[in-house]
Formats: C-alpha cells, sequence, structure tokens
C-alpha cells in the first residue's frame, strides 16, 4: 500500500513539473526572446489558458502527502518552512503580476509586471531544484525523522548545481512550448535559444550525473535506472537533432520526455525513502511516514478519483483550446 502510495506522489509531483514547468520556463525566458510589446504579451499569451490549472497539481500533491504520508509531511514542513513560504509567496507574486498587467496601460507599469513575472518564474525553478537536489542529497535528520538542519545547509553546491540544471532545463522546456505554440518572430527566436540552452543543459547534466555517483552510490546497485536514463538521454539528443526540422511538437515531446525521464530516476534513487538522511544510508521510509492501513485506502481512493476527475478536466482544456 505505502508503494502504491509513493507512486502516486511520485506521478503527480512529476505531471505538476511538467505541465506547470513549460510556463515556468516562458516566464523565466520572456525577456530573452521578447523584443517588443507584441513579444512579451504574445508570450504571456500563450501560456495564460493554462498556467493556473496547471499549479492544481502541486496543491493536489502537497493534499496527497499530508493524507498519505503525514510523518514525512510534517516533518518536511519543518525543515523546509522558509522555501516553502518563499515559493508561497512567488506563486502569489507571479499570479498578480500575470492578472494585472494588461490593467496597467502604462508601459513602465509593463516592464514592472513583466521583470516581476519573469523573476518569480526563475527563482520558483530554483527552488524546486533546490528542494530535489537535497533530497536526493539526503537531509540531517533526528532519530524520529524530524529535520535537524538550517536554511544555510540546504544552500549547498550540489542542490545549487541541480537548481541552476533545473532553471536551463525547463527554460528549454518553455523555449520548445514558445517555439510550438506562438510562432513568427518569437518562435524562431525561442527556436534559436534552445540550440543555446541545450549546450548548457548537458554540461550541467553530466556535471551532475557525476557528482550524484559519487554521494548516492546506491545507484550503482540499481541497473535499471541505466535505462531510465539512457531512454531520457536519448529523448534529449533527439531534441537537439528535431530542431532542424519543421515539426515544433517533436521537440516539445522530448523535451517531456527527457525531464519525466529524469524525475523517474530522482524517485527511484531516493525510494524507499522520501527524506534520506545526509549521514548515511537510512532516514524517514514510506513505510514509517505512511498513515494508518485504514487512513491509506480512504486516502489512495480519494486520490485515484481526483486524479480521474482532474486529468479528464486537463485533456479537455488542452484539447479545447488547442483546436
Amino acid at each position: 500500500m505505502s508503494d502504491l502510495a509513493f507512486a502516486i506522489l511520485a506521478f503527480m509531483i512529476a505531471v505538476y513539473v511538467l505541465l506547470d514547468g513549460y510556463d515556468l520556463g516562458v516566464g523565466a525566458l520572456a525577456p530573452f526572446v521578447s523584443r517588443n510589446e507584441e513579444d512579451r504579451a504574445a508570450a504571456m499569451h500563450a501560456i495564460g489558458p493554462y498556467w493556473n490549472g496547471n499549479e492544481v497539481w502541486l496543491i493536489a500533491a502537497g493534499a496527497v502527502s499530508f493524507a498519505l504520508f503525514p510523518l514525512a509531511y510534517a516533518s518536511a514542513f519543518s525543515g523546509f518552512y522558509l522555501p516553502f513560504m518563499i515559493v508561497l509567496w512567488l506563486l502569489m507574486f507571479r499570479g498578480i503580476a500575470m492578472e494585472v498587467r494588461e490593467h496597467f496601460p502604462s508601459e513602465l507599469w509593463h516592464a514592472f509586471w513583466d521583470t516581476a513575472f519573469s523573476a518569480a518564474s526563475a527563482l520558483l525553478i530554483l527552488l524546486f531544484g533546490l528542494t530535489i537536489g537535497n533530497l536526493v542529497r539526503g537531509l540531517p535528520l533526528h532519530a524520529s525523522g524530524f529535520f535537524m538542519g538550517t536554511f544555510a545547509f540546504l544552500l549547498n553546491p550540489y542542490a545549487i548545481a541541480v537548481g541552476l540544471f533545473a532553471v536551463a532545463a525547463l527554460a528549454q522546456h518553455g523555449a520548445t512550448f514558445l517555439w510550438m505554440v506562438a510562432g513568427g518572430e518569437i518562435g524562431v527566436r525561442s527556436r534559436d535559444t534552445i540550440a543555446r540552452l541545450w549546450w548548457i543543459v548537458l554540461a550541467l547534466y553530466i556535471v551532475i550525473t557525476i557528482l550524484t555517483l559519487a554521494i548516492r552510490p546506491v545507484v550503482f546497485s540499481r541497473p535499471w535506472l541505466a535505462i531510465i536514463a539512457l531512454i531520457s538521454l536519448a529523448a534529449f539528443i533527439l531534441l537537439r537533432i528535431r530542431l532542424s526540422s519543421e515539426s515544433q511538437k517533436t521537440p516539445f515531446v522530448c523535451s517531456t520526455v527527457f525531464i519525466a525521464g529524469l524525475l523517474v530516476a530522482a524517485a527511484a534513487t531516493i525510494y524507499p525513502y522520501l527524506l534520506p538522511d545526509f549521514a548515511g544510508p537510512g532516514g524517514l521510509t514510506i513505510y514509517a511516514a505512511s498513515a494508518s492501513p485504514q487512513a491509506m485506502v480512504w486516502g489512495i481512493s480519494a486520490t485515484l478519483v481526483g486524479l480521474i476527475l482532474v486529468s479528464t478536466y486537463t485533456f479537455f482544456v488542452v484539447r479545447r483550446l488547442s483546436a
């Protein structure tokens, strides 16, 4: 039961990263591909119908972690309290910037809200990357499973490297989306940006792979992880190859597979821990952090019903807006 709950939670987080990842990436990338007011408006309009619905997956994942893994939820929020609060502020500030921009006719206000939206988008990606990096590296935990470190501990070189990689990878993901949806001059500049970002993502991918193998040697005992990594890497290489083609959907699909592979590999690396211990093998496992068996049954049943409803809603919204 705990394994199924872990798989559901990992799936929901992955879907959130993939869906909200492209609109966060567009936000972070907008200043670099926009040349005028029309370009910035086009970038905003490209993600306008989707960004609010995409964030539903983050709220749902938080609710599921509370229902199925209450101990890990309490421990994570005690340790990541300040980062989580910053994430909430950035999400609110980003939403405000998105909604009120058009209500201020002044170009000065437009520039302010555009800058706020881009900065909030980039910082959100960086914080999400820092969180994943620290989960893979491990946390200083009390014997009862609670976080014993400080905010400064979270700003370690490995987590920062993962954060920078997340910014580059999701900016590239956003560029593939903008190229596919916006078209025109901003679409062409997005394609050119993908070509430049690809090399940065590749360099950081190599660095982080080496560091992960060094700090998490458990990877060597799970050779099937290599298959996931190869599928992800193949999609990344195909993304580069397909840039010269006329198909604008294939690079976006390749980017999606690339990021999905990385998230699956990260979840498989820390399994069966929700919060691995920094000091060595151990930590808060999914079994120790699980709710009671009866609560798990009800929680998983409710989650599966909710997943069907949210997935159906997302599918019809995307299909309707793509028509």
